[in-house]
């Protein structure tokens, strides 16, 4: 495994940062990969390399921590957040939140979240951000531990 020079990681950070601001659109592998001025496979294999995933569930992580947060407010249905973040099936939308969230769309949208609402957007971006099987539903989140701190 050969480790990416500067100009590569320059590259597939160009590639990653179009998926962290175009989640909602149409994005597939080519065309991240032409982004990074890469071949589709030499793109996959070098943003693994570099981010530890595979692009399409890096770009899947993102629109399910947008689907969160348009969750938590309450006003939007499943479906409805399912579609404005780019998602096009909502039973593949539905499968992928229940595996990196641990529950449901929507139980999810249906648990009560104003304790979440005192921690600082910024800190929860980074708190919230949805990690593969890391914490089970049963568990507090790290943004309830984070506001529960914060009120010591």
């Amino acid at each position: 495994m050969n480790t990416p020079d500067l100009d590569e990681l320059r590259r597939l950070r160009r590639a990653r940062d179009r998926m962290d601001r175009e989640f909602a659109e149409p994005l597939d592998v080519p065309t991240l990969a032409r982004t990074a001025l890469m071949s589709t496979a030499h793109f996959s294999r070098r943003f693994r390399e570099a981010y530890g995933e595979t692009p399409y569930a890096h770009l899947m992580t993102r629109r399910i921590e947008r689907a969160k947060a348009l969750l938590r407010r309450g006003d939007v249905t499943v479906t409805e957040a399912c579609f404005a973040v780019g998602c096009t099936s909502l039973g593949s939308f539905s499968s992928r939140f229940t595996e990196i969230v641990g529950e449901t769309p929507s139980a999810y949208r249906a648990r009560d979240h104003r304790d979440s609402q005192a921690v600082p957007t910024c800190t929860a971006m980074i708190l919230g951000r949805p990690m593969r099987g890391a914490v089970a539903v049963t568990e507090p989140s790290r943004i309830e531990e984070a506001s529960t701190a914060g009120a010591s």
